[in-house]
């Protein structure tokens, strides 16, 4: 990468012609993210209104941070707290109606954002009294439960869009008139009064296990993050994948993979990923010849990746880990192997990409040096290590998170060009309250649809109808399961879509006598896979709005690049050896190995291309025999690669006999 390329990035312009194509600016990055990401709206504040919202802001993480050090405050009150800062900044920074933000405030959103941080604090600021009530709870204890509820509802519609909202909006419906529905969802119905309390003043609704795993360690990661962007970590990332993969054939679309390989350890958003790096791989793999809608699918894909990339992987991981009652550490390692195969086969396909269209890489002289690059910044990875120690020591990912970002800062300070000053750490700070906030309204909206499910028992219900649906029969079970999640994903963002179907999907592949683990990990990994599968693709489209390419197209081609994503998942709910569950070392190794080797032949079959183009049934014959060795097991594996080893030979003879203009590729 140039001097000049690289100031621009810093700067967060890209504004240089790049052989006819224009780069991405500021400005259209943050339009861009606005059409496609709700979170984005943010009203533009200035003067006063911005000081006393970044003081709000401010005051939040230093809350977060402090009590991660000196000891968390009882869930109720942890809960609150965290809940009213986020309806202060909620309904201060995201107005009524998008089109009608404004520098300043009104003296009614002043009123409005006090009114629902009074709200918030409820359950703090009565906690002993409301705890020793039993049940027993004043009106004003009512009044104020049911004002927690709609601005809960109100919030989530203005920060993460009006579907959440409306499906959380439906099950307390459900709760009201249960009387009145078919079938096996029908119950007695419950009072405003018995549902009110129960989703406000016990941790059973919105101040459940979700906003309790937000309010903890979910908000250290998200302010991890926001630090690692002040230091520099993720231009780190693009100058190190730069150097790796930037010279080979289809060097910017390789560089694309690996640097959102390294964001997804940081970094949970896939739109905000996409958006991030996009901006500068997307004209780049234009320029070389790549198709628009092929670079915005290669981007998107990547990044989406992110979310199941080990050591902090998205927002839900921490949930399940919750919900599992296992350690955060037993989810990241079970992780590895299904991100790994992912990554690598969105790699694989890019590479036969390449050598299909015959792209060139981007000369040594554009690039940095690897050497240089960690000379100069390889001490920022420090704080990502030690992050993985202390999770790997046993630590919890609270005081990992915590550990993280106080190395962050203090390895920052070892050179000037990535030390922090006092305001820099503040404006991290801030930025990370920034962030947090949907996340936080996301697990709020969350909690009250698992509220109503464990009122009103739901949730073996809908389990056990899914089974009866499917006749028992576990693959339909996933089918059907697979489906709930990807419609889920068009209007619930990853953490709620996850929180809702692990409550009513997993359940049913629990009855199936399904791994939990693998069970949670499956509708995780659905749930992920949403952002990019049509026809709503959150961050294909995002790509194809950097890329100015056909949205739909890109979705789909952003689907065949993430096909590792929908296969791994059935592999691993019937043998989940390949989440280390009941397998020795020497076991994940050949699972590793052969899995790779698989994901290479089924890439090649979404691609049409390994030595020489396929035909249709070159394509099957390469899916089916990829397919049998990313299936664990040595019966599978060999048979795979039998078929592979005939596939291969046929694809040589191929090449071989093609013309010597023609057979210039190389594998």
């Amino acid at each position: 990468m140039t001097d000049k390329l690289k100031d621009n990035v810093k700067s967060g312009i890209l504004t240089t012609k790049m052989d006819g194509v224009e780069a991405v600016s500021k400005d259209e990055i943050e339009e861009i993210l606005k059409k496609v990401d709700r979170e984005a709206n943010i009203r533009p504040l200035t003067g006063i209104s911005h000081w006393i919202v970044y003081i709000i802001g401010v005051g939040w993480s230093v809350f977060q941070v402090y009590t991660a050090a000196f000891g968390l405050l009882p869930a109720q009150l942890q809960r609150s707290i965290h809940l009213a800062f986020a309806f202060a900044l909620a309904y201060l920074l995201f107005p009524f109606r998008s089109s009608k933000s404004s520098g300043s405030l009104k003296w009614y959103s002043w009123v409005f954002a006090a009114f629902a941080t009074v709200v918030g604090l409820y359950m703090g600021l009565n906690y002993m009294r409301i705890m020793e009530a039993g049940g027993d709870y004043a009106t004003i204890d009512y009044v104020f439960a049911g004002f927690g509820i709609l601005l809960t509802l109100e919030a989530s519609r203005r920060v993460v869009g009006l579907p959440i909202a409306c499906l959380a909006a439906f099950f307390l419906v459900y709760a009201y008139f249960g009387n009145y529905f078919p079938s096996f969802m029908a119950h007695r119905g419950y009072s405003l009064e018995r549902i009110a309390s129960h989703m406000y003043l016990t941790t059973e609704g919105i101040l459940g296990i979700p906003l309790g795993v937000c309010a903890t360690f979910i908000y250290l990661f998200i302010l991890f993050g926001s630090f690692r962007e002040k230091t520099g970590l993720g231009q780190l990332f693009i100058d190190i994948s730069n150097a790796i993969a930037g010279w080979a054939s289809g060097g910017p679309a390789k560089m694309a993979v690996i640097t959102s390989a390294l964001e997804g350890t940081v970094s949970g958003s896939s739109v905000a990923n996409t958006v991030e790096s996009g901006s500068l791989t997307i004209p780049m793999m234009k320029r070389l010849g790549y198709r628009p809608e092929f670079a915005a699918a290669v981007e998107a894909s990547a990044s989406t990746g992110g979310q199941i990339m080990p050591p902090i992987m998205g927002a839900a991981a921490f949930i399940m880990a919750e919900f599992l009652n296992m350690p955060y550490i037993e989810i990241a390692k079970a992780a590895i192997i299904p991100a790994c195969l992912y990554f690598f086969g969105v790699f694989m396909e890019v590479h036969f990409e390449a050598k299909r269209l015959k792209l060139r890489g981007l000369s040594r002289d554009e690039l940095p040096r690897f050497i240089d690059v960690m000379k100069e910044r390889g001490h920022l990875f420090v704080p990502l290590v030690a992050i993985i120690v202390f999770l790997g020591i046993g630590f919890t990912p609270l005081y990992a998170a915590l550990m993280g970002l106080l190395t962050c800062v203090g390895v920052g300070a070892m050179r000037k060009s990535t030390r922090m000053s006092f305001r820099e750490i503040m404006d991290a700070f801030e930025l990370g309250a920034r962030n947090a906030i949907g996340v936080a309204l996301a697990c709020a909206s969350a909690g009250i649809i698992i509220g109503v499910i464990t009122l009103t028992g739901l949730g073996l219900k809908l389990a056990n109808g899914l089974v009866d649906i499917a006749g028992g029969n576990l693959l339909l079970t996933l089918m059907f399961t697979m489906l709930t999640s990807l419609i889920l994903g068009m209007g619930a963002p990853t953490t709620a879509n996850y929180i809702i179907t692990s409550t009513i999907a997993a359940p049913a592949l629990i009855l199936l006598k399904v791994h939990p683990l693998a069970a949670h990990m499956f509708v995780f990994y659905f749930g992920i896979i949403a952002d990019i599968t049509p026809p709503v693709a959150l961050a294909a489209y995002a790509g194809a709005s950097i890329a100015k390419s056909d949205p739909l197209k890109t979705g789909v081609t952003a689907t065949k690049l993430a096909i590792g994503a929908f296969i791994v998942p059935y592999i691993f709910v019937y043998n989940p050896a390949m989440l280390w569950i009941n397998t020795t070392w020497y076991g994940i190794l050949q699972t590793l190995f052969t899995s790779c080797i698989g994901m290479t032949a089924i890439g090649a079959s979404m691609i049409g291309f390994f030595l020489a183009k396929m035909n249709w049934w070159e394509r099957g014959v390469f899916f089916i025999g990829g397919l049998m060795l990313v299936d664990p097991g040595t019966v599978t594996d060999l048979i795979g690669l039998l078929v592979l080893a005939v596939a291969c030979f046929y694809q040589w003879e191929k090449k071989r006999k093609e013309t010597p203009q023609e057979s210039v590729v190389h594998i």
